[in-house]
C-alpha cells in the first residue's frame, strides 16, 4: 500500500503536512541537525561521505540528506572518498564573465548530475554575495559586483542543478563579504542600501532559481548573527519574498539555541563546529518548556520535507551512478572558454599556428592550471596536475591544486611545426633568454585565493611581476595569461602586448586558453567585476581586520577608521559604499578603472545603432547590433540607467544585457527590459520599492564606463512590494 503522502498529485505543501503528523517529536528533532559524516566514527552507513548528513526516518520513507560542497564541482574534503574525483568548472568569476544564463543552467545541471552519480542529494552550491570587497579570499566562487547579473547566473545555476531531482542551497545570508575574522565582523548597513545590493542579488537569484534551501551565512548584519537575525530569516526572506523552503546554517554558524530558532533558521548543519549541538537535545527542551512553540517546530520540519518533495528527492532518490566524465569536461571547458576575457591585444592574438618558436613561461603551465581552495576545491578526475601544501587557516581545507589540463601541451597540440620550449619562470633572467629567441613569449602568472583568508594584496605573489617585466623587456610580442580569483595590478600592462584574464579555468583549462590563443574561439568574455589602478581607489584600503588582528574578548583598540571600530570580542564594519557596489563606487567618485566593469575585447568588431525607448511602468530599450569585422563573434552590449539615489546623487545601474552571435556582416535587433527595481530606491517607510516620475538617463554601452548609444525616456511614478 502507497501512504498517502506518496501522492503525486498532491501539492509538496500538502505531502509534507500528511508526513508530519506521523512523526515523533524526537524523529522531528533529528531531521534539524546533523553531523560532518567523516568525523563520526564509524561513520553512518548510509552517508555518501561528503560534507554534511542529516539522518532521515526509515519507518516513514524519509531518506536521508547527503550534503556536498558544490559551488564549482563535487568536492571531496580531505579526499574522504578515496580516489572520488569530479569535474571542476571553471569558478564563479569566470562563470560571470560569460554573461550567459543558458551556460550558467548547462553548468548547474553538469554539476547537479554528478552530485546524483556519487549519491547526494542536497548541492552546497548557489553563492551570490555581492564581491565587495576584491582581496576577499571567496571571490572567486561568487559572481561579481552587479545584483542583476550574480543574481540572474545564481538562479540559472541553481535551476539547472535541481532539474537533477536534487535540492540545492543558495549561500551565504548575507554580506559575507570578507574572509578576515569572518566568524566575528559585524557587517553594518542602511537597510535600503541593502535591500537595493547584496539581498536584490539574491532575491533575483531565488525568483528564478527557487532553491529548496538558504544557507546563512558566518557573519553578524547590523548586530545580529546571520543565523539568528530575525530582519534577514523572517522579515526579509521568508515574510517579504514569500520564500518557502527552509534555512540551514553554515558549519559553525550557530550561536543558540531558542534565540536561532524564533529568529527563522530552520536546521543546524556540521554539528561538530558548534560549541553544541543546539538544535538537538536543547531544542526538544525547549519545545517541552513552552520557549519555541512546537508551531514553530512544525514548520521547520514542514519546510525541509515540502523542499524535498519539491524538487523530486522523495519521487526520484539519488544513487550512485556512472559519470560521463568527458561529456561533463566539455561542459567545464565551454565555460571556460567563453569565460576568458581579452584584456588587451595590440594585434599579437590570435596566434598562427606555424611560428616558429613559442616561450611558454611561468606558473606551473607545464602541468596544469590553478583552482581555488576552500571547500569549493574539486578533486580532479585521476588526480591532480600538481599539488602543493599550505599553512595557515587555508591548509585545513586543502592544497594548492592544479587541475591536470596543461597549457603547454595544448599551445603544442595547436601548432604544426612550431618549436614550443618552456621555463618555469623562478629565474627572470633565464626566462628573458628564452623568450628573446622566440616570435612570441606567454607568460602566465597566477594568484592563489582560498576560503578562510583574505589576499594580503592585489598584487601578483611571488615576484611575478617582475618576471612579465623581464620577459617583456627581451621580447615585446608577451602575451600574459592570469589565472587569478581577483582583480590584479597589471604595472607591466603598458609593455606586454596582450593580457587574457582566463581566472581559475577548470578540468579543461588549458585546452580552453589554447583555443583562444590561437583563434580557435573568438574571446567573448566580459568582466563581471571592475579592476581598479591602484588599492587607494578602493572604497576600504585597507581590509578591516587586517588593521589590528583579530579582536581580542575585553580588549578594545582605537582606530582612525571611522567605518571600523573594534570592542570587546568584536569589530563592526560600516559599509559607506551602501548600494553603491563595484562600478557604481567607481562612477559615483568619477574614478576611472583600470579594465571597467562590462569589459572585454574580441577578435572582431561590433557597432551598435538605432537605439529606441520605451518607458512608462517599465523600460525598454532596442537597439541594432552589428559584427563589423572579418570573423564570427559573440557581443555583450550592456544598458545602464541613471537614477537619483536614495542619497539624491545619480546612480549608475545595470538594468540588462543580450549577449548575441553574430557571423560577419550579420546584423540583429535586440531588445532589453528593466526589472522595475533596478528603476526604483528601496523606501523603508513605505516599505517597498518606490520608482519616481521623469526621465532616466539611458546608455548602451561595452562596458561601465563606454557608452555607444545615449538616450532618454520619461518613466511613470510606482511601487513594488518589498
Amino acid at each position: 500500500m502507497t501512504e498517502a503522502w506518496m501522492d503525486k498529485t498532491l501539492s509538496p505543501d500538502a505531502r509534507a503536512k500528511l508526513l508530519i503528523e506521523q512523526l515523533t517529536l524526537d524523529e522531528m528533532i533529528s531531521l534539524l541537525h546533523g553531523p560532518m559524516p567523516a568525523m563520526v566514527s564509524p561513520p553512518p552507513a548510509d552517508a555518501a561521505m561528503g560534507a554534511g548528513y542529516v539522518p532521515g526516518v526509515e519507518r516513514l520513507g524519509i531518506p536521508p540528506l547527503n550534503e556536498t560542497d558544490a559551488s564549482l564541482g563535487i568536492a571531496n574534503p580531505r579526499q574522504v572518498r578515496p580516489g572520488d574525483g569530479a569535474t571542476g568548472l571553471p569558478c564563479g568569476l569566470a562563470l560571470a564573465s560569460t554573461w550567459d544564463p543558458e551556460l550558467a543552467h548547462a553548468a548547474g545541471a553538469m554539476v547537479g548530475s554528478e552530485a546524483r552519480d556519487k549519491g547526494f542529494n542536497v548541492l552546497l552550491g548557489g553563492g551570490a554575495n555581492l564581491t565587495r570587497e576584491p582581496r576577499c579570499g571567496r571571490n572567486f566562487e561568487y559572481l561579481g559586483e552587479d545584483p542583476l547579473l550574480a543574481g540572474v547566473l545564481a538562479g540559472e545555476a541553481i535551476k539547472g542543478a535541481q532539474s537533477n531531482d536534487i535540492v540545492c542551497t543558495i549561500k551565504h545570508f548575507a554580506l559575507n563579504d570578507q574572509e578576515t575574522c569572518r566568524h566575528v565582523v559585524d557587517a553594518c548597513i542602511d537597510e535600503g542600501a541593502l535591500r537595493e545590493s547584496d539581498l536584490l542579488a539574491f532575491q533575483i537569484a531565488i525568483e528564478r532559481g527557487d532553491p529548496g534551501s538558504v544557507m546563512c551565512a558566518y557573519n553578524r548584519v547590523n548586530g545580529e548573527w546571520a543565523g539568528e537575525n530575525d530582519f534577514l530569516l523572517n522579515q526579509v526572506l521568508k515574510r517579504d519574498w514569500g520564500y518557502r523552503g527552509w534555512v540551514m546554517s553554515d558549519w559553525g554558524a550557530v550561536h543558540s539555541t531558542a534565540k536561532a530558532v524564533l529568529a527563522g533558521l530552520d536546521q543546524e548543519s556540521g554539528e561538530q563546529l558548534d560549541k553544541q549541538v543546539y538544535f538537538g537535545a536543547p531544542l526538544k527542551e525547549a519545545v517541552e518548556q513552552g520557549e519555541v512553540s512546537f508551531e514553530r517546530l512544525t514548520d521547520m520540519v514542514a519546510r525541509i520535507l515540502r523542499s524535498l518533495f519539491d524538487k523530486g528527492v522523495f519521487d526520484n532518490p539519488a544513487a550512485k551512478r556512472f559519470t560521463d566524465y568527458a561529456a561533463n569536461a566539455q561542459v567545464a571547458q565551454a565555460a571556460a572558454e567563453a569565460g576568458i576575457v581579452l584584456l588587451k591585444n595590440d594585434g599579437v592574438l590570435p596566434l598562427s599556428g606555424s611560428l616558429r618558436k613559442i616561450a611558454v613561461i611561468g606558473a606551473h603551465a607545464d602541468v596544469g592550471v590553478l583552482s581555488g581552495g576552500g571547500s569549493s576545491q574539486v578533486i580532479p578526475v585521476g588526480g591532480p596536475g600538481l599539488s602543493l601544501p599550505v599553512a595557515g587557516a587555508a591548509g585545513a581545507f586543502a592544497n594548492i591544486t592544479y587541475h591536470p589540463s596543461a597549457p603547454l601541451a595544448a599551445i603544442r597540440d595547436m601548432t604544426r611545426n612550431t618549436q614550443v620550449t618552456f621555463s618555469a619562470g623562478t629565474d627572470p633572467a633565464q626566462a628573458a633568454d628564452l623568450a628573446r629567441d622566440a616570435d612570441v613569449a606567454i607568460v602566465f602568472a597566477d594568484q592563489w585565493a582560498t576560503e578562510a583568508e583574505d589576499l594580503p594584496s592585489l598584487s601578483l605573489p611571488g615576484h611575478q611581476d617582475a618576471l612579465i617585466e623581464a620577459v617583456a623587456a627581451a621580447n615585446p610580442r608577451t602575451v600574459v595569461v592570469l589565472e587569478t580569483g581577483t582583480p590584479v595590478l597589471t604595472p607591466w600592462l603598458d609593455r606586454v602586448s596582450a593580457v587574457l584574464e582566463a581566472w581559475y579555468p577548470g578540468t579543461r583549462g588549458g585546452e580552453a586558453i589554447a583555443n583562444i590563443l590561437f583563434g580557435a574561439v573568438n574571446p567573448s568574455g566580459r568582466l563581471p567585476i571592475s579592476f581598479p589602478r591602484e588599492v587607494e581607489d578602493l572604497v576600504r584600503p585597507e581590509i578591516p581586520g587586517q588593521i589590528f588582528g583579530p579582536p581580542e574578548e575585553g580588549r578594545t583598540i582605537p582606530t582612525s577608521r571611522p567605518d571600523v571600530q573594534q570592542h570587546k570580542g568584536r569589530f563592526s564594519v560600516e559599509h559607506l559604499e551602501g548600494a553603491d557596489v563595484g562600478y557604481r563606487w567607481f562612477a559615483k567618485h568619477g574614478t576611472a578603472t583600470l579594465f571597467p566593469f562590462g569589459f572585454g575585447l574580441s577578435y572582431t568588431r561590433f557597432a551598435h545603432s538605432g537605439l529606441e525607448l520605451t518607458g512608462g511602468e517599465t523600460l525598454t530599450a532596442s537597439f541594432e547590433v552589428k559584427n563589423t569585422g572579418a570573423v564570427a563573434g559573440i557581443d555583450t552590449p550592456q544598458v545602464y540607467v541613471t537614477v537619483t539615489g536614495s542619497d539624491g546623487q545619480p546612480s549608475q545601474r545595470l538594468i540588462g544585457w543580450a549577449r548575441v552571435a553574430l557571423a560577419p556582416g550579420e546584423s540583429r535587433r535586440v531588445s532589453v527590459t528593466a526589472d522595475r527595481r533596478l528603476l526604483a530606491n528601496y523606501d523603508v517607510a513605505l516599505p517597498g520599492w518606490r520608482i519616481a516620475a521623469g526621465p532616466v538617463a539611458v546608455v548602451v554601452g561595452t562596458s561601465a564606463e563606454d557608452a555607444t548609444l545615449h538616450g532618454e525616456v520619461e518613466v511613470a511614478a510606482g511601487t513594488l512590494r518589498p
